[in-house]
């Protein structure tokens, strides 16, 4: 029996995730009431790369056309060798131009994702938004559930609902509270990142707006950004030693210092923006337990290199906003939610978590022989033309899209 139509969604989190899947729910007559601890859309500098994958699904429900003229295509990336300064190899999206919509990664800072999604949806009261409200209990029934949250005023409040979705991060509360193990592991080193408005393009390194450089000392990824009000801006992301402080990675010195060993230039690098992140390789033991449901990075977590995290968020969130229309408005079967958490776990388990970890490797390999063989393979996988296609199905997400399908 299909559940009445009016009954809420309550979806924990305002980010690009939790967004997604409310405008998702939304186009298919699904209200939902977001639950925000933060004071409204935050301004979050991490992700910034929507794969052709997440493009596509974002033009499917309306919202692209949007902003498609504020953001960058990237049809190009690059690995290259930091050490010799030379590109080892240049994938480009165009040879997928017959099998995909859109042949570009698409460079949009996730806050302005977030808040694309939120202009798109604009003043309905199927979308309802709570912010400054701490989620502190979820109880369920056979029927329903009940979020309990510290509201703006202080003031504990509950409200009932069909589903409970945890999109509140890596360290989800609703996750906890639900008891679901947050399986695998965090690397003993951190990442920085640094964001200027030095224009890279002046460097004459043959940078495009995506790079990937490896280097056994210290590795570094590349990003162009639109960043604000015309200015646009260059991300850099670099590990940092365990014995370094957050003190000095963070300080004026410590940050030049860095940016000045990857470019050498005559004076300051002028800094937009910078921040120190732990990196963690974990997937939930399971997405679903009873009426909780969870989404995006509170059902898993990855290294960035490769930019796999939030665009396997978003998939998370078309993939059950699916689901959920099918139970609630069509009447199907909640064992619909046991195929969900199956089918995105492989999709993290076997594509993002597999996939950003061999980035990882590659970026930092150490011993020379083994290093060379990874650059001399990637350099020809580069080269041959099915196989650079194969690997661009791999990195766009297009293969643990088809294998998660798949599942029963």
């Amino acid at each position: 029996m299909a559940m009445k139509p009016g009954e809420r969604v309550a979806i924990v989190g305002c980010g690009p995730v939790g967004t997604v899947l409310a405008l998702a729910l939304y186009k298919n007559g699904i209200p939902v009431t977001i639950l925000e601890q933060e004071p409204g859309t935050v301004k979050d500098q991490r992700a910034a790369t929507l794969h052709l994958t997440t493009v596509e699904f974002l033009d499917d429900l309306g919202v692209f056309e949007d902003f498609i003229d504020l953001g960058m295509k990237a049809p190009l990336y690059q690995f290259g060798d930091r050490q010799t300064g030379k590109v080892v190899a240049e994938f480009d999206h165009g040879v997928l131009a017959d099998e995909v919509r859109f042949p570009y990664a698409f460079q949009y800072e996730q806050y302005k994702l977030v808040d694309s999604i939120v202009a798109h949806i604009g003043d309905t009261p199927d979308v309802e938004y709570r912010f400054s409200c701490k989620v502190t209990g979820v109880e369920q029934t056979a029927d329903a559930a009940r979020v309990t949250f510290e509201n703006q005023d202080g003031e504990n409040e509950s409200m009932d609902c069909v589903y409970v979705v945890a999109c509140d991060g890596a360290r989800s509360t609703v996750r906890d509270l639900a008891g679901i193990e947050f399986e695998g592991f965090t690397w003993p080193e951190r990442f920085v990142k640094i964001a200027t408005t030095f224009d890279f393009y002046a460097a004459e390194r043959g940078y495009c707006t995506r790079n990937f450089l490896s280097d056994p000392d210290e590795w570094c990824n590349l990003f162009h950004v639109p960043g604000e009000n015309g200015e646009k801006i260059w991300r850099t992301v670099f590990p940092v030693k365990t014995e370094e402080t957050d003190e000095y990675i963070l300080s004026e010195e410590g940050v030049q210092a860095r940016l000045q060993r990857f470019f050498p230039k005559d004076g300051d690098y002028p800094i937009a923006y910078k921040g120190l992140y732990p990196v963690h390789q974990r997937v939930a033991k399971s997405f679903n337990a009873g009426r909780v449901l969870l989404a995006g990075d509170a059902s898993h977590a990855n290294n960035p290199i490769g930019g796999l995290g939030m665009n396997g968020g978003i998939h998370d969130a078309i993939n059950l906003a699916g689901k959920l229309h099918a139970i609630l408005n069509k009447g199907e079967d909640t064992a619909l939610l046991d195929r969900y958490s199956r089918q995105r776990r492989k999709a993290q388990i076997d594509g993002v978590q597999a996939q950003s970890m061999a980035n990882k490797k590659l970026m930092e390999a150490r011993e020379p022989k083994e290093r060379a063989r990874q650059l001399d393979e990637i350099r020809h996988t580069a080269q041959d033309l099915e196989l650079h296609k194969a690997y661009l199905r791999k990195s766009s997400m297009i293969l643990g899209l088809q294998a998660a399908e798949s599942v029963q």
